[in-house]
């Protein structure tokens, strides 16, 4: 085999190359997309009466109705996820997470003696109903940047009883709204 040859065969193999990528970034251009700005759906819902009414994704949550969906005995069985974690005993240690006794209605990152995201040190608020229900939810969404590398608790009976359990375990249980 000559040079000749082997220099038809580079150039064949480059124009090929030349090709697909041509018709890639061709394809690219006469097809063009626009993406959307806005990540979600209206939904629309027709009530018994037949009048339609819009559902927001970002409404306010009914917490009374959430906590009566739960009960404390069922948020101690769906707290053993948080235990690989969390400790939720009177005077227990921080672990992996900080301690949880004590945590409704303290502010966020306010357990001294844990090293908290600075997320979480920024945000500035306090664990009541709706801000726990959110987190619980997912955690990464409701607090950008934050740490905690749980996926959240999608089933509302699950996040209210986690809630109780939470608020049983304190110093001074709060009222129910």
């Amino acid at each position: 085999m000559d040079s000749f040859e082997i220099n038809k065969i580079i150039a064949a193999i480059l124009v090929t190359v030349l090709i697909v990528l041509g018709i890639g970034k061709i394809s690219d251009f006469m097809f063009a997309i626009d993406k959307p700005t806005v990540v979600a759906y209206k939904v629309e819902a027709v009530d018994e009466d037949g009048q339609v009414s819009s559902v927001s994704t970002d409404s306010k949550v009914d917490i009374s109705a959430l906590l009566a969906v739960g009960s404390v005995e069922h948020g101690q069985k769906v707290f053993k996820k948080c235990k690989a974690c969390h400790s939720i005993k009177e005077g227990g240690g921080n672990n992996i997470g900080p301690k949880l006794w004590n945590v409704m209605f303290r502010p966020v990152g306010a357990i001294s003696d844990y090293k908290y995201s600075k997320a979480l040190l920024e945000y500035k608020k306090e664990w009541n109903w709706e801000e726990m229900n959110g987190f619980l939810i997912k955690p990464s969404k409701w607090i950008k940047g934050n740490k905690m590398g749980f996926a959240g608790l999608k089933n509302e009976k699950d996040r209210a009883s986690v809630m109780l359990y939470l608020n049983e375990n304190s110093n001074q249980p709060k009222a129910l709204p």
